[in-house]
């Protein structure tokens, strides 16, 4: 048997040092830490090699500038992952550069506000195309080539509003389809040595939510519907990210981790979600 000393080493061990990472969405405005961008320069901390995709390129190398300037490695792709070409493309980058595929952080999305009634069609299908399509597309192209390394990791990016819908509901609706495509994945590849987990992020503060715009007061309703009454950053959400792509989550797969401060064990007069 492990001796105790042995199994402490064993956890110790993030298991990420030399692997390769793909992180969709992994680019964020300016230097702001969005989930994308923290999942990418913790990953390379942890010695993962990343290839940061991103619509904007000069989004994606400044996440790689980031990760270069710590020592880490890292290379800029320019993708649309809601376009099969383009996930195809990326991880053929990612062999072409380091010969192997281990971890998908599969993190882009749009929200929406507005109930069936208030949605359009055309956005309703945007919705779904940029948060769900995108993670099976990705998948998709990320899997085969994960089998041919041996193993793999998937970390899909949901949200609280999957479990807890606030008048979000193309969105709510959206993220509820990542926590059972993630399910679904997870049984399907698991004997190909396959993991697929998911995050579902509460209020975090990160570009995406303050680019917009957002009123002191706005801020301090989301800090205060924690039951720890702090805000959330993108950095916490990359944590989570990091945990689950390494060997410390050897034997979890197709679970929902939430991070929200406790917001989802509040009642709605708290809740400011959003």
């Amino acid at each position: 048997m492990i001796g105790e000393e042995n199994r402490a080493e064993s956890f110790a061990d993030e298991g990420l040092d030399g692997k390769v990472a793909i992180v969709t969405g992994g680019g964020a405005r300016d230097d702001g830490i969005g989930n994308g961008r923290a999942a990418a320069l913790l990953l390379a901390d942890a010695g993962a090699r990343v290839l940061v995709v991103d619509r904007s390129m000069s989004a994606a190398e400044r996440t790689v500038e980031m990760i270069t300037g710590t020592g880490g490695v890292a290379v800029a792709f320019n993708a649309d992952v809601t376009v099969d070409a383009d996930c195809e493309a990326m991880v053929a980058k990612a062999f072409a550069l380091w010969g192997r595929l281990d971890v998908l952080d599969n993190n882009v999305g749009v929200g929406s506000r507005g109930t069936v009634v208030d949605e359009s069609p055309t956005h309703w299908r945007r919705v779904m195309k940029i948060n769900v399509e995108s993670v099976f597309l990705a998948s998709k192209i990320a899997i085969p080539a994960m089998i041919a390394t041996g193993a793999g990791v998937i970390v899909n990016v949901s949200s609280i509003a999957a479990v807890r819908p606030r008048g979000m509901t193309a969105y709510s609706t959206s993220k509820s389809a990542i926590i059972g495509l993630t399910q679904a994945m997870a049984v399907d590849h698991g004997p190909e040595g396959i993991r697929v987990n998911c995050v579902a992020p509460g209020p975090v503060f990160t570009p995406m939510v303050y680019q917009s715009g957002m009123s002191e007061k706005a801020r301090d309703a989301r800090v205060r519907a924690s039951v720890l009454g702090i805000e959330g950053t993108g950095w916490d959400v990359g944590n989570a990210v990091r945990f689950l792509a390494s060997e410390r989550a050897r034997y979890i797969t197709g679970q929902t981790l939430i991070v929200d401060g406790g917001v989802t064990l509040l009642g709605p007069e708290r809740d400011a979600s959003g």
